[in-house]
């Protein structure tokens, strides 16, 4: 029987000079002193200054993260429900706050850059961080959302201030460019000129947000735009040291595919378009995955419909367990979700204690989850998989065994032949892309080191909320 629970886990953060000289006699020699004098007091003041713009700096971080910390940890798990405050917890831990502490070394202060030290090995590094920007996209695509809705917050179901700034839509960008994705890059490097251009403060030049998005327009084979994009750098930047190459070698192509084209003369200079890029601008390039699209349906609500004859024929039980003993007092509510296959769902299966010792449990063994390689049999991480899982037994506490129990008696199945109970934390775009639980003609012996059959039915307990969203599921076999 396998588990599956969301758990948002965090981890609580917590010049000297010297000199020799002769002596002077001559007044002046030392007159020569004086004005080296003066030359150290402006030296020092200039240091004085550049020590008050640091501690000011250092001031501003405080002030910023103590007012996000207060509000954050006033509700940690409502607050990073919210997929953006993940990422930007994820961007701020891994990137940001090494930047302050490369600035407090620049004069070391020996209590920060130990509390640093002790604390840096819970930081997420930037693996994390990218897997925080590609799980961003992945909703973005999952539910059709615009990069700008997506910067300013605008989530359905969600409402908050969490915001992206111009440097956070570069780094998004830069994320998918990095990785190939060329779509999403021009989806995140658009929207962060488009905040640039409406006069937001940001690190990132604009030159460097034209170089990513007319290479990464090209790569969408958009020529025209690509051209009009990469104008728009060199007019900024004319020494730049790619811009001038790739708008020569831009031009060359288009003028080589409308000579193909056989198009008329005064067709040579096609203008770009003057539409500004957008959700559905260009097509998402199919991956590797033939359902995605049915997959995204679903998650949106949509996709296969049950008509009103069919739905006329789902009820609501309170079931019993054939007359067990532990269930006539007190039934499961059951409803029917779906005829064929059938599928119900039991209300209230799980305590809101026994739900939390549960996540007590499970919280300290969290590990990223593996997914069984069907041609080697070994455990391997996968992209199609992100999440990390926790296995839970009997002798782990009274809990699991009284769960057991119940699933057993609203089953009739026996956990003998059961896996453990996993409870699996999917964190922020967490996923698993559709897949056959049962092993398949070409996976015989997948379940070989259990000793048990193949897998021939799933309990999943899931549970909603504000706090809260995650589910517990086992696998039986035969």
């Amino acid at each position: 029987m396998r588990v599956l629970l969301c758990l948002v886990s965090w981890v609580l953060l917590c010049c000297c000079w010297i000199a020799q000289a002769e002596i002077f006699t001559s007044i002046g020699q030392m007159t020569d002193l004086l004005y080296t004098e003066k030359e150290l007091v402006r030296s020092l003041r200039e240091y004085i200054k550049a020590e008050e713009s640091k501690l000011a700096e250092v001031r501003s971080w405080a002030r910023k993260l103590d007012d996000l910390t207060r509000i954050s940890t006033s509700d940690p798990e409502g607050y990073l429900a919210h997929p953006v405050n993940a990422y930007k917890l994820m961007k701020r831990l891994n990137t940001e706050w090494s930047q302050l502490e490369s600035l407090v070394l620049q004069n070391p202060s020996d209590g920060f850059i130990s509390n640093m030290t002790v604390h840096r090995q819970y930081f997420p590094d930037a693996e994390d961080e990218t897997g925080a920007a590609k799980a961003l996209m992945r909703l973005q695509d999952t539910y059709h959302l615009d990069s700008e809705d997506f910067s300013k917050g605008r989530l359905p179901g969600m409402h908050s201030n969490a915001m992206l700034t111009v440097d956070d839509c570069f780094d998004m960008g830069k994320t998918a460019y990095n990785d190939g994705d060329y779509y999403h890059g021009v989806l995140w490097m658009q929207q962060s000129l488009k905040q640039l251009d409406a006069g937001e403060e940001a690190v990132v030049s604009k030159a460097a947000i034209l170089d990513y998005l007319s290479y990464s327009v090209y790569q969408m084979g958009d020529l025209p735009r690509a051209i009009e994009l990469t104008r728009r750098l060199v007019a900024i930047e004319p020494s730049h040291q790619r811009a001038g190459g790739n708008l020569r070698y831009f031009e060359k192509l288009l003028l080589k595919e409308q000579k193909e084209e056989r198009q008329e003369e005064e067709q040579t200079n096609q203008p770009a378009s003057e539409e500004p890029i957008q959700l559905g601008t260009y097509v998402r390039p199919r991956d590797h995955l033939p359902e995605r699209e049915i997959y995204e349906a679903l998650c949106r609500g949509e996709g296969v419909r049950m008509t009103e004859a069919r739905r006329s024929r789902l009820f609501c039980h309170y079931q019993d367990g054939s007359r067990n003993p532990r269930l006539l007092l007190k039934p499961m509510k059951e409803e029917d979700e779906w005829d064929s296959p059938h599928i119900v769902r039991y209300l209230e299966a799980l305590s809101d204690y026994e739900i939390e010792k549960i996540k007590e449990m499970a919280k300290p063994r969290l590990a990223r989850a593996t997914v069984r390689d069907p041609k080697t049999g070994v455990l391997t991480t996968a992209n199609y998989r992100v999440s990390k899982s926790a296995w839970l037994e009997e002798e782990d506490g009274p809990v699991i065994a009284r769960v057991n129990q119940r699933i057993q008696d609203i089953t009739g199945l026996t956990v003998d032949t059961a896996e453990l109970l996993q409870v699996a934390n999917y964190g922020v775009g967490g996923q698993y892309e559709p897949h056959f639980d049962f092993s398949r003609k070409d996976e015989p012996d997948a379940f070989k080191r259990l000793g048990t059959g193949n897998r021939v039915a799933t309990f999943l307990n899931y549970r909603s909320g504000s706090r809260v969203q995650g589910s517990f599921k086992y696998d039986f076999h035969i």
